[in-house]
């Protein structure tokens, strides 16, 4: 049996030698099918990496956890002169050492200041902050510094961009002093201009980050406190609200994490409140976005494999069929010397999948050079014309993904065996007495 089999493969590649033109165009199709199969996927795994990185940039691994009022009457007026709400710094801590898929936690206040340099005035949102608001907001130094843990009870800022054009329309504010309320604090920083956030659904507000001002945490409450008393209407009457923390922003490595451990903070801090004067709060519509973004890659990779493996095995069909017209005498011989349907079915099988197996061998080797090719042809192009490309593409990296190695193997011993099947057997179910007339 095992003899039978190995003449079988060997006839058969001797039949294909005897035409090696023909027989390497018929790979080239399955060649470049595979190869497809590999780049497309490669450069849709590094297409969606980046779009969830981006994703992840934008906070789909961030947990906020904010403070919020409950303490109103029915007409939506407060009910007591003074609010007493909302998180806590013993909140923060037992966040932080309870957690432990939790990569890093950013306490803040912020409220609504009057900053002042001379007859410039800006309403600003005051945000008292740790060192790691920078990265956790992805904010960027345009000029001077971010804080730093020297700076901690300080009477220092950083101004946001438009908090700095406006105090400062026509000065570099790096070492200037301004009014924050009743006391002076020296700009050390700038922030470069950031978009501001749209609100996503329920999952993250809105957010303007051009008109703030950065103080350390710690200044603020030993400056201003948790309490804040406003004025109301006219007249000496005042309210207050006290609150520790405005907001709590929680990170965690991994996007599977994100809901079990807002579960587990929801736990904590109802554990600590009496009411729930706190809302948990996650990037919902960017999760799903995430899934979204994988599954449409998925989906047009899979369908553009299909497309290019199925045009490889046409060609594949028509070299076989071809073949087998060009061999109807040979085949009326190989019957009157005793060879059954089944032979010559295997003959012409073998001969086919020697054709696919070589040429999905070739187009995977050929695949795996993805990310040099491709990183060589950006360099050349940008050599060329250095504005050509459109930026993103310096940013993205084909990855290749094992299983896309293995899927277009299997697809093109598939397509061997399916479009090997019809020309088989036309050539098996000849009748041999026709087929040995055939000149």
């Amino acid at each position: 049996m095992q003899n039978s089999f190995l003449q079988t493969v060997q006839l058969g590649l001797k039949s294909l030698l005897l035409q090696k033109m023909r027989a390497g165009l018929a790979a080239l199709g399955i060649f470049i099918g595979t190869t497809t199969v590999i780049w497309l996927v490669a450069m849709g795994e590094g297409v969606s990496y980046r779009a969830q990185q981006q994703i992840k940039e934008l906070g789909a691994t961030n947990i906020i956890v904010r403070s919020k009022n409950t303490k109103t009457g029915n007409d939506g007026t407060d009910s007591s002169r003074v609010q007493t709400y909302g998180l806590l710094r013993a909140d923060y801590q037992r966040i932080l050492s309870n957690i432990p898929s939790i990569e890093s936690a950013v306490p803040m206040r912020e409220l609504r200041f009057d900053l002042r340099r001379g007859n410039n005035a800006a309403d600003a949102k005051l945000v008292g902050c740790s060192e790691q608001y920078l990265e956790m907001n992805r904010l960027e130094i345009a000029r001077g510094r971010w804080l730093t843990p020297r700076d901690r009870g300080e009477n220092v800022v950083v101004l946001a961009e438009g908090t700095a054009k406006k105090l400062f329309p026509f000065e570099n504010p790096i070492g200037q002093t301004i009014w924050v309320g009743s006391e002076f604090y020296v700009v050390i920083g700038q922030t470069k201009p950031r978009t501001a956030s749209a609100a996503i659904g329920g999952s993250l507000d809105s957010r303007e980050y051009n008109l703030d001002a950065y103080i350390p945490i710690e200044t603020l409450r030993d400056r201003v406190g948790d309490l804040v008393m406003t004025r109301s209407g006219s007249g000496f009457n005042f309210t207050g609200e006290q609150v520790e923390l405005s907001q709590i922003t929680v990170k965690v490595a991994d996007i599977e994490d994100v809901d079990e451990t807002a579960g587990v903070i929801e736990m904590l801090l109802k554990k600590y409140h009496a009411t729930e004067d706190y809302a948990v709060v996650i990037p919902k519509e960017l999760l799903a976005q995430a899934e979204r973004t994988r599954a449409m890659f998925n989906v047009l990779l899979v369908v553009i494999a299909g497309i290019s493996l199925f045009v490889g095995g046409i060609g594949i069909m028509n070299i076989m069929l071809a073949t087998v017209t060009e061999r109807t005498r040979e085949i009326g011989i190989r019957r009157a010397l005793g060879a059954t349907r089944k032979h010559i079915i295997q003959q012409f099988l073998t001969e086919t999948v020697v054709l696919t197996a070589s040429g999905g061998l070739l187009g995977v080797l050929f695949g795996l050079m993805c990310g040099p090719l491709f990183r060589a042809l950006r360099v050349g192009v940008t050599m060329m014309s250095p504005d050509l490309l459109p930026p993103i593409v310096y940013t993205l990296e084909p990855r290749i993904a094992p299983w896309s190695i293995a899927l277009s193997l299997f697809i093109s011993l598939g397509v061997g065996l399916i479009f090997g099947v019809y020309p088989a057997r036309q050539a098996a179910y000849m009748d041999p007495i026709e087929a040995l007339r055939h000149e």
